[in-house]
């Protein structure tokens, strides 16, 4: 026959916190603790949570030229694409490349940003096809990149008309 092994100090410990957190049965006594000495276990210290991280900034919504942007009241909204909001510069692509045309867009943009001006306008030309030229079909996808799209709440035509120039609304310099 084997004999029992007897229990640890901390198979003890761990059997009295198990006994303190259970009730017996009505008419039932609570189980006997087992023999030994009795010993508190301290738990060990928990670890240090890291700080909560700050909450992720979204990018901003995509700009769609002649899209009512997310955010933008509908007065100032009117006012853009009626072309009340008149531009304070103006910057013409005629001509250009288009590798040209979006370093003078990027510049031009971040030159006005950083002369707090609230409406530019960009001058694509309508282009010869149906679909708009080269720069009316890019000049999109380029204020929305990365480095342009916090740039700007809004983009639109002036003008029905007028598919060739696009006016837009900059966002306040911090």
């Amino acid at each position: 026959m084997r004999r029992a092994r007897a229990l640890t100090e901390e198979e003890r410990a761990l059997w009295a916190a198990v006994t303190r957190s259970v009730r017996p049965l009505p008419g039932r006594a609570p189980p006997a603790a087992p023999p030994g000495p009795s010993v508190t276990v301290t738990p060990p210290p928990r670890p240090a949570l890291p700080p909560p991280a700050p909450p992720p900034r979204l990018p901003p919504p995509e700009i769609g030229v002649g899209v009512q942007p997310p955010g933008l009241d509908a007065k100032r909204w009117r006012a853009l694409r009626r072309g009340a909001l008149k531009p304070e510069r103006t910057l013409d692509l005629h001509g250009m490349t288009a590798a040209r045309a979006h370093a003078a867009v990027r510049g031009f943009l971040l030159a006005a940003q950083a002369e707090r001006l609230r409406v530019v306008c960009i001058v694509t030309g309508k282009g010869s096809s149906p679909e708009g030229g080269v720069l009316r079909r890019e000049l999109p996808h380029w204020l929305n990149g990365p480095e342009l799209r916090g740039l700007i709440l809004g983009a639109a035509h002036p003008h029905k008309a007028n598919a060739g120039a696009v006016h837009l609304l900059l966002r306040r310099a911090r």
